[in-house]
């Protein structure tokens, strides 16, 4: 027993060592893990984060809820750690603890879904994807592809599932879905309410629509993890998805593709969650003593569907998803 007791003092030491050479602590307040898309962007953060050489990640997860996000960002503080990479589960709420992270001049990287304080912060760089693109190019792709197959005219329902209620991925994506309905007069609104990002909750928004709607002829789903709830819900209720009811989704996760490549799932716009190449950059850029600027940086993004060749405008043409099925790495 003693021996046993030896020994695991004896690593706890060689890691509190470890930990103490790191030249750089980097901490990462991740919102949670409510899809693919978010399990694949800490994975390319943590991945990318714990492979460089003198670097080390301090990682928490805050379960999708704002006051754990904040906890750990003071916690952070307190650890004395060197770059903070910060994505907020909702827009409001943070310009408090964020000017404490200023306070002690720790550089601020925000990263996917921007504060509403962004104006009144100081932070290092920001990254993420344009979601009022994103949610403007999924009501396009609709009315260009109704109009493809000679129902351009036809007056179509349309249901909009938002994301998390206050999410910049939800407020932008609202924000271009309805600007683009003004460009289709023959999509009507019948349906607008939150099926909060995930799986199950798509599911069960789409089982109440099914049940108290006549009629839903496209889905628009602001991620793919509730279109893919979505389809369970369409299936069991006797219709057929990708047919009976037109869905898009958003983020190119892995199973949209399958989704899209059976028949199921009509498109899906690109939203990368691979962020871990450009927050290396970007620190690096920083210790090296280089300005970011304060621009919001965008990913370069793509449009996949079943057959490819739809124009959504701004240089956006959708791409045929079972020709690069094979390439997606999330």
């Amino acid at each position: 027993m003693k021996k046993l007791l030896a020994l695991v003092l004896a690593l706890v030491m060689v890691l509190a060592a470890a930990s103490a050479l790191a030249d750089y602590k980097i901490a990462f307040s991740q919102i949670g893990q409510e899809s693919d898309w978010r399990t694949a962007n800490t994975d390319s953060i943590k991945a990318a984060i714990e492979g460089h050489e003198g670097w080390e990640l301090i990682y928490d997860d805050a379960q999708q809820k704002q006051e754990n996000q904040i906890k750990a960002l003071r916690n952070f503080i307190t650890q004395g750690v060197d770059y903070i990479l910060f994505t907020g589960v909702v827009e409001t709420g943070w310009e408090e603890v964020l000017k404490e992270v200023n306070d002690e001049g720790i550089p601020l990287i925000l990263i996917d879904r921007m504060p509403d304080c962004m104006d009144k912060i100081d932070y290092a760089a920001a990254f993420g994807g344009d979601f009022v693109e994103e949610g403007r190019r999924q009501v396009a792709w609709a009315g260009e592809y109704l109009k493809s197959v000679g129902r351009g005219e036809e007056e179509v329902n349309v249901a909009i599932m938002e994301g998390t209620t206050g999410a910049g991925a939800q407020v932008g994506r609202t924000e271009g879905n309805l600007a683009a309905m003004a460009d289709y007069p023959n999509l009507k609104l019948v349906a607008q309410n939150t099926g909060n990002f995930t799986r199950a909750e798509g599911q069960a928004l789409m089982e109440s629509w099914l049940k108290s709607i006549d009629k839903i002829d496209v889905l628009i789903a602001q991620n793919d993890d509730m279109a893919l709830g979505a389809i369970d819900a369409i299936k069991a209720a006797g219709k057929v998805p990708g047919k009976d009811i037109i869905i898009v989704g958003c983020d190119s996760v892995k199973a949209a593709f399958d989704a899209i490549v059976a028949g199921e799932m009509n498109a899906t716009i690109e939203c990368t969650p691979l962020y871990g190449p450009f927050v290396v950059d970007a620190i690096e850029k920083l210790i090296a003593g280089e300005t970011l600027g304060k621009e919001l940086i965008h990913p370069v993004e793509g449009v996949y569907d079943m057959d490819g060749g739809i124009d959504c405008g701004n240089g956006a043409v959708s791409v045929k998803a079972a020709d690069v099925i094979n390439e997606r790495q999330y």
